[in-house]
């Protein structure tokens, strides 16, 4: 388990420093020293701010702090995470041994395709794997969606959707591209409600590549993950006509961790992405 790194002591520690803020205020509300009041205040705000910020966007901030500070994290198992926290490194009896992960974000399943758009996927995705020289992890995880929840999430999409839409007609100079991008996204968003009225049931997918490399030194093992994931990003963009992000920080520990266990409820799993 990783128990160096990760978001969460950082939000402590911004929550911990709210709670300062805090007992100054409240020591100098009542006493005569108002500077202390003022300084109470600010770090509340500060605390609060940061642990909110950190919250939301820790897998971005975070990344950034320890590689300008050249911060480099050692789990309790031997593992190395470099201060750009986009890698994961461990020596392995003298062998370095360095895992990329990537994330994919698929926004249309096989059903919604007809067969020969499968027929054609499945053959581009092979042409495209069958060009790596090394082996590649792809792993899927399924669940099924609340429908209540997903209705009202679709429903939502949908409504700003169409207020995109209308908006942009009404301007006197509208653009048509925006226009046809604002259709086809209420188009799709009324086919995934059709769906849920006709009783299909909504299935959640979170993907993610893992790729490895090695080297006689921890930078060589390091250089050569970062050029393989520079390459399957766009392997995999180009072949699976999905977005494909590099994962880093608290997000590339999640799936390093479910490589041993992974998430046993779709609450749980939900949960861990947000």
């Amino acid at each position: 388990m990783v128990d160096t790194i990760g978001a969460k002591r950082y939000i402590y520690g911004s929550l911990g420093i709210g709670v300062l803020g805090v007992i100054f205020a409240l020591l100098g509300a009542s006493t005569a020293w108002s500077s202390a009041a003022l300084l109470g205040g600010f770090l509340a705000g500060l605390g609060a701010f940061g642990g909110i910020l950190l919250w939301k966007y820790g897998y971005l901030i975070i990344p950034l702090f320890t590689q300008r500070a050249k911060i480099v994290m050692v789990t309790t198992e031997g593992y190395e995470i470099p201060p750009e926290q986009d890698c994961i490194v461990k020596n392995v009896n003298g062998v370095f041994y360095a895992s990329s992960f990537l994330g994919l974000k698929i926004f249309e399943s096989a059903t919604e395709k007809s067969l020969e758009e499968n027929i054609n996927y499945s053959k581009y995705f092979e042409r495209a794997i069958s060009n790596l020289k090394y082996v590649t992890k792809i792993s899927y995880m399924l669940y099924v969606e609340d429908v209540g929840e997903k209705r009202k999430m679709i429903e939502t999409k949908r409504a700003e959707a169409q207020l995109r839409l209308q908006r942009e007609r009404e301007k006197p100079e509208p653009d048509a591209l925006k226009i046809d991008r604002y259709e086809r996204d209420v188009a799709h968003w009324d086919a995934q409600l059709a769906k849920l009225i006709k009783g299909v049931k909504p299935m959640g997918v979170i993907a993610y590549a893992m790729t490895t490399a090695t080297g006689l030194s921890k930078e060589a093992a390091l250089a050569a993950v970062r050029a393989q994931a520079s390459e399957l990003r766009t392997v995999l963009a180009n072949a699976l006509n999905v977005d494909v992000v590099q994962l880093t920080g608290d997000e590339m520990l999640k799936c390093f961790e479910w490589e041993r266990f992974f998430p046993t409820t779709p609450q749980e799993l939900e949960e861990s992405v947000i």
